[in-house]
This record gives structure tokens, sequence and C-alpha cells, in this order.
């Protein structure tokens, strides 16, 4: 019987979210903590790269993550920001958040809707005069450097901040009692490993959203349960109550 689930990831700020649907018609206990954290570079670590952020008249943010440490990183270096810079953001969501460090009526601020790099192309082509910045976590492959490269545009990909292990304190350790953790990213399932080194699955269902996260787990010699996205079920919350529904 699965009674108390661990998230791995930040409460919703919603109270409309799925997760609490779920946990009223099933009875049972949602508890949001994210395994991961993300931390920004140092100005000196970034200064290693040979980037010089002044070379570029345009920025594509991915997340809002590539955001606060784009324009952290720029007052440790002690930059001013052009305000002729232009801002290429993978949703409307991230492009609103630049608000929190520029005047977003005076910018230059484009967007996408799917979230994907991809989408942004059509628009940074109507701009292809501009050299393209690009902040990046410290885990990510040349998928966007091949598809820039392909597309003749002028750029360049630098990291920014990274990913570590949002470690427990003891008392987190002491009261581990969990009947189902959910991961979203193998970074999670490492920081699971490093928290708990004894770690033994037993009852404990594991569930996934996306392969690599799925191949994160198996790798580690732990059982998966439950794997998203699948062809009946595209989001975590629809796979979850399914799971739920045949177990309860």
């Amino acid at each position: 019987m699965i009674k108390k689930i661990l998230v791995s990831q930040p409460k919703p700020a919603s109270e409309k979210s799925p997760y609490f649907d779920i946990a009223s018609k099933y009875g049972v206990e949602l508890v949001f903590r994210p395994f991961i954290k993300v931390e920004g570079i140092s100005a000196k670590e970034f200064r290693l790269q040979r980037i010089n952020i002044l070379d570029f008249s345009a920025i594509v943010f991915t997340s809002r993550h590539a955001v606060d440490n784009f324009f952290k990183l720029a007052k440790e270096l002690r930059i001013t920001i052009s305000e002729e810079m232009k801002y290429f953001c993978v949703t409307e969501t991230v492009a609103l958040y630049i608000q929190k460090y520029v005047q977003y009526r005076k910018r230059k601020v484009f967007f996408g809707t799917v979230g994907k790099i991809a989408d942004l192309v059509p628009t940074m082509l109507k701009h292809k005069t501009e050299k393209f910045l690009v902040p990046l976590s410290d885990v990510h492959d040349n998928s966007v450097a091949e598809l820039l490269d392909s597309k003749k545009l002028l750029h360049a990909e630098c990291v920014m901040y990274r990913t570590v292990s949002n470690d427990f304190s003891e008392d987190e350790i002491k009261s581990f009692d969990y009947d189902m953790l959910i991961f979203f990213s193998p970074s999670g399932v490492q920081s699971l490993v490093k928290n708990f080194p004894n770690f033994k699955q037993g009852k404990i269902a594991i569930g996934t959203f996306g392969p690599t996260t799925a191949k994160a787990v198996t790798d580690s010699n732990l059982r998966l349960d439950l794997q998203a996205p699948s062809k009946e079920f595209t989001s975590m919350t629809g796979a979850l109550e399914h799971f739920l529904e045949e177990h309860k």
C-alpha cells in the first residue's frame, strides 16, 4: 500500500496542481523535496572559459536559472549590459522573468512557445547578424551548438551554473520513510545514492520521468516501477494516478 510519496521537485505554486487532486483522491501524502539544486559558478571559474560577455549582442536563455546566473555573473564581473542587448527566451515565462533584472519595455525580447531552442531558430534567423551567447548548465550535450552551426548563426556556449546534490540533513535521513520516490533527472537519482549509500529499495516503488532518468535508476541497480512519459500518459501526474489506481 502506497501512502507516502516523495516527489523530487519543488512544491507546485498553484493549489490547482494535479498532484493535489491525486493526494485527495487516493489519500496519499505527497512530500515535495528536490534532490538537486542549481548553483552559479564563480567569476573566477567563468573567466577560465575565455568568454567576454560584451563581445555578444544577443543572449539565449533556456531557463530562469540561466537568467539568474547570467545577471549575477555580470554583476560580479562589473559588466554593464548594453541597453541594445537582445534576449531570446525558450518560453514567455522565461522572457517575463527578465523583468527581475532589467526594464522589460526598453529591451528587445523574443520568445518561443514550446520550450525548445529549435522553436526559437526562425526568429534568430531574422536577426542573423547578431552574435549569440548561450548560458548553459555544466551538464549539457552539443545539440545546441550543432543546431546553431547548421543554421550558420554566430554563437558561443558557456557554462554559468551547475547542478549539485541537495544534501539531506541527519534528521531527514532518519525520517526517510517513503513508499514511493519520483525522480525527474539522472542527477536526482545520483543524489539518492550519494545521500543514502546503504539504500535498500525493498518494497519502495520508484517512478521516473524521461528515458535518461529511467536509465540512471537501472544503472544504479534499482528497480524501476513507473516510467513516464508513455504512449498512454504524457505527464508524470497522469502516469502516477494510473499507477495508484492499479495498486490501491
